[in-house]
């Protein structure tokens, strides 16, 4: 019987600013939208090189994309185009917009939206792209901006996995007209719950604010402030999505952090890189040339066919042998809701479906030290030559 530690997939690395940083924003009485919100976002719009006025913080990636596509005044029922293989979060938030998902492919080999598929996939109706940076490398946004310029389309790209990333130089989610961030749990900057918003247009990043917090006017959260009650105006039928004190406090702490994690999850992306090579399983293309690969997922590839197991016995050899893995992601097209909503037939998107019926997601989290980096290799190499 194996008594080792189960290594939890996705767990986060809390350290003690964190933790000190709670506490203090417990025993201050403030723990709703306040000034720790405001110092993350600053701290958040200096690491992506931009300003505090072009960023607004909100409870999750889900809210985050949202309230963009509100934002962007996208007329109801139009269609916006995003990839397949993407957490259910990327095509519920067009639906709850009220506008129309249409599925592009990926391409095989980076697992991102294919733009040529986007190009196809484009009719008289479509209004907005949301490209995902997927498992933190870039989309090739050189032609998705041309053809979003050529087609006067929206751009809302999903930075869920992107916080580090970079293409051709420039930070991902500044290339459209939103980038949406994730902090949940998994993520590479966490506050358990948690999103961000970042705009070009600081009009339309203003009314996210007020969109995210009930459609109050601007600087609500001041209204209990040490400076007397403040009135304020309902000015849209807006949303709950406001980030809390409270997780602002981890993410100022975490968001310090950044770079020294992204350099582990490097170093462990290397390492497998390095320690599958000769194993039967597809593993992950290598970053292009003048692009920064945010290294938040480490997914190979299981097919029966080349190494005589299913991914799911591939996952559940690892479970075993207590590594967590992770399945990012079974095709959108798979799921019933949305085959009965829109009739979607998985084959439809053949290399999304390919990959999500063989992917599987191996732990990367900075929190993870050579010891545990040797067990998961062991499992990894153990599962496909039993």
């Amino acid at each position: 019987m194996n008594n080792e530690p189960y290594l939890v997939f996705g767990a986060p690395k809390i350290e003690q600013p964190e933790i000190d940083e709670v506490v203090a924003c417990m025993e201050s009485g403030w723990l709703g939208t306040g000034p720790r919100v405001a110092r993350f976002e600053e701290d958040f719009a200096s690491y992506q090189q931009t300003s505090p006025a072009q960023v607004a913080a909100v409870n999750s990636c889900t809210a985050a994309l949202h309230v963009s596509m509100v934002a962007a005044d996208l007329e109801p029922g139009s269609e916006v185009i995003t990839t397949p293989l993407t957490f259910c979060a990327t095509v519920n938030a067009i639906i709850h917009a009220g506008l129309t998902p249409v599925l592009a492919d990926v391409d095989p080999a980076t697992q991102c939206i294919d733009p040529g598929a986007i190009e196809a996939a484009i009719t008289s109706r479509t209004r907005a792209i949301i490209p995902v940076h997927f498992a933190g490398r870039p989309c090739e946004m050189d032609r998705i901006m041309a053809i979003a310029r050529k087609h006067d389309l929206v751009v809302i790209e999903d930075c869920a996995h992107a916080i580090e990333t970079e293409f051709h130089g420039k930070k991902a989610g500044t290339f459209g007209d939103f980038g949406c961030y994730s902090f949940y749990a998994t993520k590479n900057v966490v506050t358990g719950e948690g999103g961000m918003i970042l705009g070009r247009d600081e009009a339309r990043i203003a009314r996210a604010r007020v969109l995210a917090l009930h459609g109050m006017s601007k600087d609500a959260w001041h209204r209990f402030g040490d400076k007397g009650y403040k009135h304020y105006q309902v000015v849209e039928a807006g949303f709950k999505y406001n980030m809390m004190d409270l997780q602002a406090a981890i993410g100022i702490h975490q968001l310090a952090r950044v770079e020294a994690n992204w350099l582990r999850r490097r170093e462990i992306w290397n390492h497998y890189q390095q320690a599958f090579a000769d194993l039967p399983i597809g593993l992950p293309t290598e970053p292009a040339t003048n692009t920064r690969h945010a290294h938040h997922l480490y997914t190979v590839m299981v097919a029966p066919a080349r190494c005589g197991i299913t991914r799911d016995q591939f996952l559940e050899r690892t479970d075993k042998m207590r590594i967590g893995t992770g399945v990012h992601y079974v095709s959108i097209p798979e799921h019933r809701y949305y085959q009965e909503r829109f009739g979607w037939k998985p084959e439809q998107w053949p290399n999304s479906l390919k990959t999500g019926r063989e992917t599987a997601s191996l732990p990367i989290s900075p929190r993870i030290d050579n010891s545990s980096l040797s067990r998961v290799i062991t499992a990894v190499t153990n599962s496909v030559r039993k």
